[in-house]
């Protein structure tokens, strides 16, 4: 039940294209679709407008299509709503409407933070688009891996661990254990500012890990433990679980093996003492791979990972979930990884995004430069319990408690996936909680209202006549219903969640014109049972819809 593939099926067979992108109309009144002419005029040579003329002569209406017309250079194609609705409205009933078959495996690698400090601002916009895109991937059938990579050692954690030495020995945190060990490190990097000596302490420290010194092995144990506990606890709040994590400290030295046999091969350069792999005929900067005192960089273990990650999970696609910073760090990866000979380089991807923000002024970080992950989480629920305070003074404590988690982080998570993943934006934590905009308590409102319509009206007995919904109010929402398995494929095969959140403000805000112009309690019988089939599939998509983003459909607001 897919009117707009059913147009492009069309298409292919009466034009023996490869391809066919379709427009919307500006205007409901000139149809639903709109194929441009002017992709024809070269290979035809005529004027767009005499082809999209022809066209609408020699094309017949079938199917699902009711008619089409020629709008200057554009073939414009009319859906026939009702015959779709008698359709799509019992599929989206029967669940599952929507979910694709695909045999592929993916992998999918996000956050990866740096075991000295807690999560922040950044990994909640990273952790965010990586499992909204595992989610859109799986409901298209694909089998998803989720990953992350700890960055568990080097100067930062030496610096962390020697934090911890210098200013709370033997102390146990009094605080969240990952906020703690952040604490150990910015209080060492306050006192090496004060006092560059202590950088030596940092590289004596480094030998002594690398040389597995007992009493230091104990220590990096005991503030990993430390750091997981409270990372696990910032995942489950964000709705986070990982399939496999992967660890730096057990991967670094396979990755110079990996460098080093390269380089006897003659694939990679010694500069300066230095193992170098030369790009610039790949118009990329070359890339130092190892130091020439020996010491390995993030790019020697991402060349053992990559690997490591197709040998264990048999993977078809490798993507990685990382800010737009290091764009160049993965190009030149790939391309490393393509130079040694691995098959496996075509098919690693890096979904780039933009960075965030906050109003200036808006939140002061732990760390003095970054707004911390906790931090933000734990605003955004007490804001929103605020709200929720402000509308019902007779709520108790515990349903209002419930309602916050579930309000604020909707906000959060849809505010944060709305965008394409390559904008940089700010995010404001009040306009995010707004009932009114483009925002995630604007979607989860339109699922409560439809649960508060059945309370009135009673459920949808199953009584349904098509031919009933012949409003333009009606005929878009069967419309955008009919997209919505246009919309998760496109998500997935584009690697863009936002689509779905773009998706799910266009058929809240038809829902809400809906509402206001198409009475449910005051129809006739006939009428008011077609309209609520109508509306428990719009509450099915939102739900569904929302899922996909990791985000709750409470059923009150």
């Amino acid at each position: 039940m897919n009117p707009k593939k059913e147009v492009i099926n069309l298409l292919k067979k009466e034009l023996k294209l490869k391809d066919v992108n379709l427009s919307t109309p500006p205007d409901p009144k000139l149809g639903d679709y709109a194929f441009p002419c002017f992709v024809l005029a070269k290979e035809l040579k005529k004027n767009p407008v005499e082809i999209a003329k022809e066209l609408s002569e020699k094309i017949k209406p079938a199917g699902l299509i009711k008619k089409t017309e020629q709008a200057g250079p554009f073939l414009n194609f009319f859906i026939d709503k009702q015959k779709i609705a008698s359709k799509l409205i019992p599929l989206i009933l029967k669940g599952d409407y929507g979910k694709g078959k695909n045999n592929k495996k993916i992998m999918v690698e996000f956050i990866s933070p740096n075991t000295n400090k807690s999560l922040h601002l950044g990994h909640i916009r990273n952790g965010l688009l990586g499992e909204a895109l595992s989610r859109v991937l799986e409901y298209n059938g694909y089998k998803v891996v989720r990953t992350c990579l700890n960055n568990d050692r080097g100067v930062g954690v030496s610096e962390a661990m020697l934090g911890y030495k210098k200013f709370y020995p033997g102390k146990e945190p009094d605080v969240k254990p990952d906020h703690f060990a952040a604490k150990c490190y910015v209080d060492f990097k306050k006192a090496e500012s004060e006092n560059p000596r202590l950088k030596d302490d940092v590289q004596k420290l480094l030998v002594d890990w690398e040389e597995g010194k007992p009493e230091t092995m104990r220590l990096w144990k005991k503030l990993m433990k430390w750091v997981y506990k409270g990372y696990k606890e910032t995942y489950k709040n964000l709705g986070i679980k990982f399939d496999k994590e992967y660890h730096e400290s057990e991967m670094y030295k396979k990755g110079k093996e990996i460098i080093m046999d390269g380089f006897k091969k003659g694939i990679f350069v010694k500069e300066d003492g230095a193992v170098v792999a030369k790009l610039e005929d790949y118009k990329l900067p070359d890339r130092i791979l190892i130091k020439s005192d020996g010491t390995a960089l993030y790019l020697t273990q991402d060349i053992y990972l990559a690997k490591l990650k197709f040998d264990d999970f048999k993977i078809d696609q490798s993507i990685y979930v990382v800010a737009s910073e290091q764009d160049n760090h993965f190009k030149q990866l790939f391309k490393i990884l393509e130079m040694l000979g691995f098959k496996f380089a075509e098919k690693c991807h890096h979904l780039s995004y933009g960075l965030i923000s906050l109003p200036s002024g808006r939140m002061k970080s732990r760390e003095g430069k970054v707004v911390d992950a906790d931090d933000l989480i734990d605003e955004m629920i007490k804001i929103s319990k605020q709200e929720i305070k402000k509308r019902h003074k007779i709520l108790n404590e515990k349903k209002i408690d419930k309602r916050a988690r579930v309000i604020g982080l909707g906000a959060l998570k849809f505010y944060m996936l709305k965008f394409d993943n390559t904008t940089a934006f700010t995010y404001d934590p009040e306009k995010s909680l707004s009932f009114e905009g483009e925002t995630g308590p604007y979607i989860q409102y339109v699922n409560a209202r439809i649960a508060s319509i059945f309370k009135k009206t009673g459920k949808f007995s199953g009584n349904f006549d098509a031919g009933l919904l012949n409003t333009p109010y009606e005929e878009k929402l069967i419309n955008l219903l009919s997209n919505f398995p246009s919309v998760v494929s496109e998500s997935a095969e584009s690697y863009k969640p936002y689509l779905v959140a773009r998706y799910l403000i266009d058929l809240c805000q038809a829902f809400n014109a809906f509402y206001l112009y198409c009475p449910i309690a005051k129809a006739d019988e006939a009428l008011k049972q077609s309209r609520l089939g109508l509306v428990s599939a719009v509450k099915e998509i939102v739900v569904i819809g929302l899922d996909l983003l990791g985000i709750e459909a409470p059923e009150e607001m």
